[in-house]
C-alpha cells in the first residue's frame, strides 16, 4: 500500500489531510492513518456493489453526473472555512449505500486502531468518500470507460492490479464486508493493511493498483 502512503506525502495529499484534520479537530498523523485505513476498504465496497448490473449502472450513473473529479480541483474552496454541510451528506449517503449495516463495524475498528473516537472517523468519512468518488470518476475519464459494464474492470484494477500482496489485501476487506457485525475480524484492519507496505519496503513496488493510482492522481512517486 505504498502508493497511499506516497498520496499522504504528497504536496495535494497533505492538503486534504490537513483539511480534513482541521475539520474534526484531530491530529494530521492520526487523521492520516485513518485515511490510509478506509480508503481501500471504501473501494473494496464499491467493487462489490458494482458486481451487479444494477450497482454497476448506479454507481456509473453517479460517475457520470455528479462525481466528475471536479471536487479535486477545488479543495482550497472545500476546505475553506470548513467543509459544506451539502458535501458531509453527500458523502453520508455514500457510505450509507456502499457500506450499508457493515459501516458501524468499518468505523469501530479504524477508531479501534487508530485510536480515533467513532464520531471523528465518521466525520472522516464523510468528506473521504466523495473525495474518493472524485478519484475514481476522474481515472474513469482518463481510462475512456464509457459504461457501467467497465467499472468492475477499473474497480478491480485500481483496487488490485499487479501489487502482490492484491490477493490479500482483497480477502481482508471481502472478510470485512461479509462480516456477521461481530466486529470480530475487523480487529487487524491496520496491520493487515499496512502488512503490504512493509513487504513492499525494498523498493519492489509494482506502482500499480489503488495505491499507484493514488499517488499518480496527486504526484505521489
Amino acid at each position: 500500500m505504498s502508493g497511499i502512503l506516497d498520496l499522504l506525502n504528497s504536496d495535494l495529499g497533505r492538503q486534504i489531510i490537513g483539511g480534513v484534520s482541521n475539520e474534526v479537530g484531530e491530529d494530521q498523523n492520526k487523521t492520516a492513518s485513518v485515511l490510509s485505513m478506509a480508503l481501500p476498504v471504501l473501494m473494496g465496497a464499491m467493487k462489490r456493489n458494482a458486481s451487479s448490473p444494477q450497482g454497476a449502472e448506479g454507481l456509473n450513473r453517479a460517475l457520470e453526473n455528479k462525481h466528475d473529479g471536479s471536487i479535486l480541483d477545488n479543495l482550497g474552496s472545500l476546505f475553506g472555512g470548513g467543509v459544506d454541510q451539502e458535501v458531509k451528506q453527500d458523502g453520508d449517503g455514500i457510505l450509507r449505500h456502499v457500506l450499508g449495516d457493515r459501516r458501524q463495524n468499518v468505523e469501530n475498528a479504524i477508531s479501534k486502531q487508530s485510536g480515533m473516537d467513532t464520531s471523528s472517523i465518521g466525520e472522516i468519512l464523510k468528506v473521504a468518500a466523495p473525495i474518493l468518488m472524485g478519484m475514481l470518476g476522474k481515472q474513469k475519464r482518463q481510462q475512456n470507460v464509457q459504461s457501467s459494464n467497465g467499472l468492475g474492470d477499473l474497480l478491480g484494477g485500481l483496487l488490485g492490479g499487479g501489487s502482490a500482496q492484491a490477493p490479500q489485501q482483497q480477502s481482508f476487506i471481502e472478510s470485512i464486508l461479509d462480516g456477521d457485525n461481530d466486529g470480530s475480524v475487523l480487529d487487524d484492519i491496520a496491520g493487515m493493511l499496512f502488512k503490504g507496505n512493509d513487504n513492499n519496503s525494498n523498493g519492489n513496488n509494482s506502482g500499480g493498483g489503488l495505491g499507484g493510482l493514488l499517488g499518480g492522481l496527486f504526484g505521489g512517486k
